[in-house]
């Protein structure tokens, strides 16, 4: 009886040491990668502070409860595969990711750790899905519609530039379908298109600009990616110089000065990629997460740019716009 009892207690006891080692040790703090051409982690990028807001709404406080490893290829896409190979070293619970370079050289890079895309491609044309319902693999998140609403964009271009026959269209060469899915829309539309291409590290925009006016074309179309992302102020600007009325498919140009831009919202698409980092810190997998598009796009005008530019917005146009900068 004796002996029992002193086994019982030793067992008693070396469970309660066992306990209390368990409950020293810190609980693992999950760790996501976040893949931009922003640069300092510090600038006030709405992208990323919806994306991080929306993980505070989660629960997650960055530094306490959730760490954020920032890379950051300004624009030149030279830099990916390495920068998305130090992500993937660092062996990530998460991967957030935007550029389809940047994408294609995650998917690369791993097969395990979750990828969540904010995309501007459709993703299973491009292959890095196989379905949007049923993703399959490591990477499910959003896709943007981009490209499939470049038509669009120059249907409201021409709504509210009379006469407008020859649009400049303002790209990176190095992406190489770019153009050409502007083109397929421009013809079906009878709209002549004139290639601005540039190039990085730092993109020509006063040549491309001087070959517009050269070329005389009666508006302008730019197609963003990461290296154009880092010139709203400078495109805005040239546009209102060169009184050209201009396009964009991002709000944020045309907050920095430019006329028009008819897209999905960018930061409520980041929101929605938080919900699924948070989904899969929670233990679902990735290919089981279907891909989501946008059912709402945001057509923004900036009526003070009309202005500087001597356009006069048609009514139905500004009756149809979610939002006007006066």
């Amino acid at each position: 009886m004796k002996k029992a009892a002193v086994s019982s207690f030793l067992i008693a006891a070396m469970l309660l040491v066992v306990a209390g080692i368990e409950a020293q040790q810190p609980a693992k703090i999950p760790r996501i990668g976040f893949f931009s051409s922003v640069g300092d982690p510090n600038t006030p990028s709405p992208n990323r502070e919806a994306f991080r807001q929306a993980l505070r709404d989660l629960g997650y406080i960055e530094g306490k409860n959730i760490r954020i490893e920032y890379r950051d290829h300004e624009g030149m896409n030279d830099r990916i595969p390495s920068l998305v190979a130090e992500l993937v070293q660092l062996k990530l619970d998460v991967i957030v990711v935007s550029a389809l370079p940047a994408i294609r050289a995650a998917k690369q890079a791993t097969k395990t750790i979750p990828i969540v895309m904010v995309a501007t491609q459709d993703p299973v044309a491009t292959g890095l899905i196989d379905n949007l319902a049923r993703p399959g693999g490591n990477i499910t998140g959003l896709s943007r519609l981009t490209r499939e609403l470049s038509g669009k964009r120059l249907e409201m271009l021409r709504e509210v530039v009379p006469g407008m026959s020859r649009v400049g269209v303002l790209w990176n060469t190095d992406r190489a379908t770019a153009f050409k899915e502007y083109e397929t829309a421009a013809h079906a539309l009878k709209i002549q298109l004139q290639s601005l291409g540039v190039r990085g590290p730092d993109a020509d925009l006063e040549g491309a600009f001087q070959a517009a006016v050269k070329g005389r074309v009666s508006a302008l179309i730019t197609i963003l990616d990461s290296l154009l992302n880092r010139y709203p102020k400078q495109i805005a600007a040239l546009a209102i110089k060169n009184r050209l009325p201009s396009m964009f498919e991002g709000s944020d140009f045309v907050e920095a000065g430019g006329l028009m831009s008819y897209a999905a919202n960018d930061p409520e698409n980041y929101r929605r990629a938080a919900y699924y980092v948070d989904r899969i810190l929670k233990g679902t997998k990735a290919a089981d997460l279907p891909v989501e598009q946008p059912t709402k796009f945001e057509f923004v005008i900036n009526l003070k740019t009309a202005k500087q530019i001597g356009l006069a917005i048609p009514p139905n146009a500004l009756a149809r716009a979610d939002r006007v900068i006066r």
